[in-house]
C-alpha cells in the first residue's frame, strides 16, 4: 500500500525514480576526468550555478566587496554565472567582479567550458544531485549548498561520482569555527564524563505575513514581484528539472522549500545545520535510528511541509549510548537555540556550545569536580570553563578552506564523507516523518529499514 502524509503527498511520489539517476550528460563520461591542477600562483576559475538568495552571497564570499572593504579569495576569479532566472543572472553578474564574465542559462554548458575549474551550487536541493554528478564528471571541483540532497539513492551516487573523479567537494555549512575545535577535544577528554544527551534546534517566529520560506529573493522581502515579468524571465522547465510536471507557481519557485516535490523542509534546511554543527564536535556519525513527528500547526498558507519538526536520534554505541534531540517551530523563539547552538549533558559536566564559543557547568553530584566544588573553586551553575581563543588559532573561512584545498587536493573540512553523513541523517528524519514510524539505518546493505 502506498503511505500518504495529510497533505496527500506519497513516499513514492517523493523520493521518485526519476531523481536518483545521472543525467545523459555525465552518463557520456566513461573515465574520471581530472582538473588540471591550479598552482598556488594561478588563477581558480569559479562558475557559480544558482544566484537566489544564498547564491548572491557565495558570489560575494569568492569575488569580495572592494567598496565595503571585505577582501575576496585571492587567486580566484568569477568567470561564469549561469541561472534560470533572468534578474539572478544579472546579480551575479554585477556582484561577481569580472566584466568578462560569461552567462549562462544551461549548466552543462558552463561544465564545458575549459576556463572554469570549479563551481558553487546553490540551486534548490532537487536539483544537486544531477549538477553534482555532471560536475564530477566535468572535471570540476565542486562547493554545493546544504541539504547533499533529498533522497539516500541520490546521496550514493554522488559518493560514488566524487571518489570516482578524486573531486574536491565542500558542503556549504560552517567547520571554521575554532570554538567548536576547542569543544571536541574537551570532550574526547572526558571532561563531561560520560555523554549520553545532546539538544539542538532552531525556533523562529517572524511577523504575520512575513513567514519563513515566504519571502521573495531574500529574507526580508516580502513584496510579491509581478507575475507576468517572472514568467518571462524564468526558464520554468529548467526549474522543475527532475521534478514532477507542474505548472508555473510563483509560490514554488520562489518559496520551494515549502514543497515536497523540491526539498526536505525543516530537515533539508535547518536540523542539517544544527546536525552538521553537532558533527563537527561530536564525531557520532550517521545515526542507528531516527523517530520524527511533524506538523502544520501555525501556517496554513498551503505549504505541505510542516512548521514543527521534532527529531530524535539514537546511537546506542556511542559511549555507553546516546540520544540526540532536534526541535524546531516556526513560533516563539524566546529563551530558545539557534541554529548553531548544541547542548552536550554529560555525567560530569554540561557544555553549551556555539560558533562563538561554548562554557561548561558542573553537576553538583560530581564525583570528578567534588574538590574544586567544595574548594568553592567551582560554583554550581556558573561557568567553569570556557572557550580560550589563545588556546586554538584562527580557522580559514568556510569558503577559503574549499579553494585551499582545490590547490592541495585534500579533502575539505565538510568533505563528500561528512555530507553523506548529513545526508542520510536528515532523509532518516524525513522517512521517519512520512513512514509514521521509527527508521533504522542498517549499515551492512547502506539502507534505511
Amino acid at each position: 500500500m502506498t503511505r500518504e502524509n495529510k497533505n496527500g503527498k506519497t513516499r513514492r511520489a517523493f523520493i521518485q525514480d526519476a531523481a536518483v539517476g545521472t543525467t545523459a550528460f555525465a552518463a557520456m563520461t566513461a573515465a574520471p576526468a581530472y582538473l588540471s591542477h591550479a598552482q598556488p600562483n594561478e588563477t581558480i576559475g569559479v562558475g557559480h550555478i544558482g544566484v537566489g538568495v544564498r547564491g548572491g552571497e557565495l558570489v560575494l564570499q569568492v569575488a569580495g566587496e572592494p567598496d565595503r572593504g571585505k577582501p575576496g579569495i585571492e587567486n580566484v576569479q568569477v568567470r561564469g554565472i549561469c541561472d534560470i532566472y533572468k534578474p539572478h543572472q544579472d546579480k551575479g553578474i554585477d556582484r561577481g567582479g569580472n566584466p568578462q564574465a560569461k552567462r549562462f542559462i544551461d549548466y552543462r554548458e558552463m561544465l564545458a567550458d575549459k576556463d572554469i575549474d570549479a563551481v558553487v551550487i546553490a540551486v534548490p536541493d532537487h536539483s544537486h544531485s544531477p549538477l553534482v554528478i555532471d560536475a564530477a564528471n566535468a572535471g570540476k571541483d565542486v562547493y554545493i549548498e546544504k541539504c547533499w540532497t533529498r533522497t539516500l539513492p541520490e546521496a550514493k551516487e554522488m559518493l560514488k561520482a566524487i571518489k570516482y573523479n578524486k573531486t574536491v567537494m565542500q558542503l556549504g555549512h560552517d567547520r571554521s569555527s575554532p570554538a567548536a575545535i576547542q569543544a571536541g577535544d574537551l570532550i574526547r577528554k572526558g571532561t563531561l564524563g560520560e555523554v549520553t544527551f545532546v539538544r539542538m534546534g532552531c525556533f523562529r517566529n517572524r511577523p504575520r505575513g512575513h513567514d519563513e520560506w515566504r519571502w521573495y529573493g531574500y529574507y526580508d522581502i516580502f513584496d510579491r514581484p509581478d507575475e507576468n515579468m517572472v514568467r518571462e524571465n524564468l526558464d520554468w522547465p529548467r526549474f522543475l528539472g527532475t521534478a514532477p510536471y507542474h505548472p508555473f507557481s510563483m509560490e514554488r519557485f520562489w518559496h520551494w522549500r515549502c514543497y515536497w516535490d523540491y526539498g526536505t523542509g525543516i530537515a533539508g534546511d535547518l536540523l542539517s545545520h544544527a546536525f552538521d554543527f553537532a558533527q563537527s564536535i561530536l564525531n557520532m556519525g550517521i545515526p542507528h535510528c531516527a523517530t520524527t513527528s511533524g506538523n502544520n500547526n501555525l501556517l496554513h498558507d498551503g505549504r505541505e511541509a510542516p512548521d514543527t519538526w521534532n527529531t530524535v536520534f539514537e546511537y546506542p554505541k556511542f559511549g555507553k549510548g546516546m540520544s540526540m534531540l532536534f526541535s524546531s517551530m516556526f513560533n516563539s523563539q524566546a529563551q530558545t537555540p539557534d541554529l548553531h547552538e548544541v547542548e552536550i549533558r554529560g555525567k560530569d559536566a554540561l557544555m553549551k556550545t556555539s560558533m562563538r564559543g561554548y562554557e561548561v557547568f558542573a553537576e553538583d553530584t560530581s564525583l570528578k569536580f567534588k574538590p574544586g566544588i567544595d574548594s568553592g573553586k567551582i560554583k554550581t551553575g556558573e561557568p567553569f570553563m570556557q572557550f580560550d581563543p589563545q588556546q586554538t588559532p584562527e580557522q580559514p573561512s568556510h569558503m577559503q578552506d574549499f579553494f585551499d584545498c582545490i590547490r592541495s587536493r585534500k579533502q575539505p573540512k565538510d568533505n563528500e564523507d561528512q555530507a553523506f553523513i548529513e545526508a542520510v541523517a536528515c532523509i532518516m528524519s524525513v522517512e521517519s516523518y512520512f513512514r509514521k514510524r521509527t527508521v533504522f539505518w542498517d549499515a551492512d546493505i547502506q539502507d534505511i529499514v
